[in-house]
C-alpha cells in the first residue's frame, strides 16, 4: 500500500506504544460475528502493512481450515517481493514505481512461485541490525537509491551482478531465504511448506468497486503498489458490501485495502466513520493554512453531526477519481459488532502493536468500509453463490 500523504505516512509507521495509553473510548460494542485470527503484530517503522495484514488473512484462513495456529514470515515475503519489484523497476527504466510498499497480490504470488516459512526459519524482524521490530528507515534509503542508479542510470550496458548486489542488502536486514528448514520435527522447502498447510493459491480474489471499469468484469487497479498489474473483479456497490458481510458471518475473514487518512478514522478513539454532511471545507494554499500551519488535507469537516453520510456508487467514484481516496493501509476484516445504538461495525485487525482502547484493533462503520476500500482479497467460497455466478467463479 503506497503511503501518498503524510497523515497515512505517519499513521502506518506508527509505533504502538505511542498511542496505547490512549483512554478507552466511551462507545461500546457487542460482537454479532467474531471470526478467529491471529494475534496482533506491529509494523513498526516499515511500509509493510500489505505483508503483515495479507500474511495476517493467511494466518486467518489456517484456522478456518483447521490447520491451527501458524505465524508467517513477513521477511520472507518482504525479500522477494522487494526483489521482484526492483527487477519490474529496472525493466520499465523506472517508470514503474519503486517503494517500501505492496498489494495483497504479492503475498498470493510468493504463496505460489517462492512458497513460504515460519517465522522461526528467519531471524526475527530488526534483529541483524540491532532492533525488536522492523527499522526500514536506512534500508529503504540506502535500497531506493542502488534501485535508481540502475533503473535511472546512464550507463550503456547493466551489469549483470546487480541483482546479487542487491540482494545482499537484503540479506544484511533480513538474513538468508532458506532453501530448507526445520519445523516441528520435519523438514521443509518453502514450497513443500505451503503444500503442507493445504493452500491453493487459486482459491483466493480480490475484489472491488468502481464504475471507470465494467461490472463483472476484471481489470488491474490503477494504483502504484499494484505493480505486479494483478486484476480484481469489479462489482456493483450493494454487492461489493454483500460479500464481505456475507463472508463474515459464514465464518471467513479478508484481507481489506483502505484509506486511513480522512477526518474519520480516529486510531486513538478506535473507530472508522464517515461524518454526516462530511463536506470539506479545503484550506490547502490558504492563508490559514500558512499561519497556522495545518496543511488541512483532504479540507476541514464541517457539520459532522452524530450520524454518517449515505455512500453511494457515484460518491465512491469521485473519492477515487479525485484521490480522496488513496491506497493508504492492508488491514484484516474478522468481524461484525454493534454499537450501543445498534449500528453495524466491521471488526478490523491492525498491525500497529497493541496500541490504542482496542489493544491493536478497531472498529469501522459499514459506510467507511463502502466508501473508503480500495480493494479486499477473500476466498472464493466466501462469495454468495448468485454473486459468484455472474463472477464466472
Amino acid at each position: 500500500m503506497n503511503k501518498i500523504f503524510m497523515t497515512a505516512a505517519l499513521a502506518c509507521l506508527v509505533s504502538g506504544t505511542a498511542i496505547a495509553q490512549e483512554k478507552k473510548d466511551s462507545v461500546d460494542f457487542t460482537v454479532v460475528k467474531e471470526n478467529k485470527i491471529t494475534s496482533i503484530k506491529d509494523q513498526n517503522q516499515s511500509g509493510t502493512c500489505w505483508a503483515y495484514s495479507a500474511l495476517g488473512f493467511i494466518e486467518a484462513e489456517l484456522l478456518r481450515m483447521g490447520k491451527g495456529e501458524h505465524d508467517l514470515c513477513e521477511s520472507f515475503l518482504v525479500y522477494n517481493t522487494y526483489m521482484d519489484r526492483a527487477d519490474k523497476a529496472v525493466r520499465t527504466h523506472g517508470d514503474a514505481s519503486f517503494s517500501q510498499g505492496g498489494s495483497f497480490y504479492d503475498a498470493i504470488y510468493c504463496l505460489e512461485h517462492y512458497g513460504m516459512v515460519p517465522q522461526t526459519a528467519m531471524p526475527a524482524p530488526g534483529e541483524l541490525y540491532g532492533d525488536s521490530l522492523f527499522n526500514f528507515n536506512q534500508l529503504d534509503a540506502v535500497a531506493s537509491a542502488y534501485v535508481q542508479a540502475i533503473a535511472k542510470g546512464k550507463q550503456k550496458k547493466i551489469t549483470l551482478t546487480w541483482k546479487n548486489d542487491l540482494s545482499n542488502i537484503y540479506k544484511n536486514y533480513f538474513g538468508e531465504l532458506p532453501k530448507e528448514f526445520r519445523h516441528n520435527g520435519k523438514t521443509y522447502t518453502p514450497q513443500s511448506y505451503v503444500k503442507s498447510l493445504g493452500l491453493n493459491p487459486a482459491d483466493y480474489v480480490s475484489l472491488t468497486s468502481y464504475t471507470h471499469h465494467p461490472f463483472y468484469s476484471k481489470f488491474i487497479l490503477e494504483i502504484q503498489d499494484n505493480w505486479r498489474w494483478a486484476e480484481s473483479y469489479n462489482l456493483p456497490l450493494d454487492e461489493f458490501m454483500e460479500v464481505m458481510d456475507h463472508g463474515v458471518r459464514n465464518g471467513y475473514c479478508f484481507a481489506w485495502g483502505s484509506d486511513v487518512s480522512e477526518k474519520g478514522f480516529d486510531a486513538r478513539k478506535g473507530t472508522a466513520t464517515v461524518p454526516a454532511n462530511g463536506k470539506t471545507n479545503d484550506k490547502t494554499g490558504s492563508d490559514a493554512a500558512r499561519w497556522t500551519g495545518d496543511n488541512f488535507k483532504g479540507g476541514a469537516v464541517i457539520n459532522t453531526g452524530n450520524d454518517e453520510m449515505t455512500i453511494t456508487q457515484e460518491l465512491r467514484q469521485i473519492g477515487y477519481d479525485n484521490w480522496e481516496t488513496t491506497d493508504d493501509h492492508g488491514m484484516v476484516i474478522y468481524g461484525i459488532a454493534k454499537d450501543k445504538n445498534g449500528k453495524e461495525f466491521f471488526m478490523v485487525k491492525n498491525s500497529w502493536g497493541e496500541y490504542g482502547p482496542y489493544k491493536g484493533m478497531f472498529y469501522a462503520s459499514k459506510a467507511f468500509v463502502a466508501y473508503k476500500t480500495m480493494n479486499i482479497v477473500i476466498h472464493k467460497d466466501a462469495l454468495p453463490k448468485h454473486i459468484a455466478k455472474k463472477l464466472g467463479l
